[in-house]
């Protein structure tokens, strides 16, 4: 399997269904920790941490990236985090966690359906990477 470094370099945006299409489709198992009419979360089968959970808008709506965010996305870049929020207490991170969303090839973003990581569960350090 390749390093999320070279996957990220090898990925291309594109109109396309994208590996998180498949998993609001149900085309691919996931493990679901969260689902509404807007957004779902599912446990990361790579995890970097012990809890390290996506959160996915359902709709892309041509939001690949956080860099590709328009005015009329604002409603649903508040929702992720809001849906961060509630997963982390869900999952009981009351001593903290980490969310991340990687942009472009530079920022390791490897599939383009803007997602964020819920990482939490051990000490984080500083700086990330």
């Amino acid at each position: 399997m390749a390093s999320e470094k070279e996957a990220a370099l090898a990925a291309t945006p594109s109109d396309s269904p994208t590996i998180f299409d498949k998993i609001i489709n149900k085309e691919i198992p996931s493990t679901v920790v969260y689902e509404d009419d807007k957004v779902l979360a599912f446990r990361d089968i790579s995890p970097q941490a012990p809890t390290h959970i996506l959160i996915i808008p359902k709709s892309r709506d041509g939001l690949t990236g956080l860099s590709k965010a328009e005015e009329r996305h604002t409603e649903i870049l508040g929702r992720l985090l809001y849906t961060a929020k509630l997963v982390a207490k869900q999952e009981g991170l009351d001593d903290g966690y980490r969310i991340v969303i990687n942009d472009g090839p530079s920022g390791c973003q490897s599939v383009y359906h803007i997602h964020v990581h819920l990482l939490g569960g051990r000490q984080m350090n500083w700086p990330p990477g």
